[in-house]
């Protein structure tokens, strides 16, 4: 049970990231402003989805895991600190400055600076989870190693 909890939230937690960073890009690529605010808020209502999931696959990833010691345990044990510490300092914060300076119509250089940064970020998390779903999944043999 709590490997499917865990994979379910990991796979929410993914998916939600990559909406968010491809719904940003679209946006910021070929709409409006108007748009790109109603993304920023829509991004902001998804953290009541994201924050949850991610907090459940780092708990259960960690009890799961506890004992183990083979390389891709270790690579995920050392991948999630930095995935969520990423998603705590960088991208939430940077989530509800975007969303306060598109609401108030304010697209400026700053606005573009942290949405860089959090383009960056994004793509960061993705790749760390990418890799952590890899491992996950060698580590239950359903992919060879």
């Amino acid at each position: 049970m709590k490997k499917r909890v865990h994979a379910i939230a990991g796979g929410i937690g993914f998916l939600m990231i990559f909406l968010f960073w491809t719904s940003t890009a679209i946006s910021e690529l070929f709409a409006g402003h108007e748009t790109i605010a109603t993304v920023k808020v829509l991004i902001l209502k998804g953290m009541f989805i994201l924050i949850p999931a991610m907090a459940i696959v780092g708990g259960s990833g960690m009890a799961m895991g506890r004992r183990r010691k083979d390389g891709a345990a270790k690579a995920k044990k050392k991948r999630m600190p930095i995935i969520a510490l990423n998603g705590l300092v960088v991208l939430v914060p940077a989530a509800w400055f975007l969303a306060g300076k598109a609401a108030a119509g304010e697209f400026d250089s700053t606005f573009y600076v942290v949405q860089s940064v959090e383009l960056f970020a994004g793509a960061a998390n993705l790749t760390m989870m990418g890799l952590n779903i890899r491992d996950g999944l060698k580590m239950t043999g359903r992919i060879r190693r």
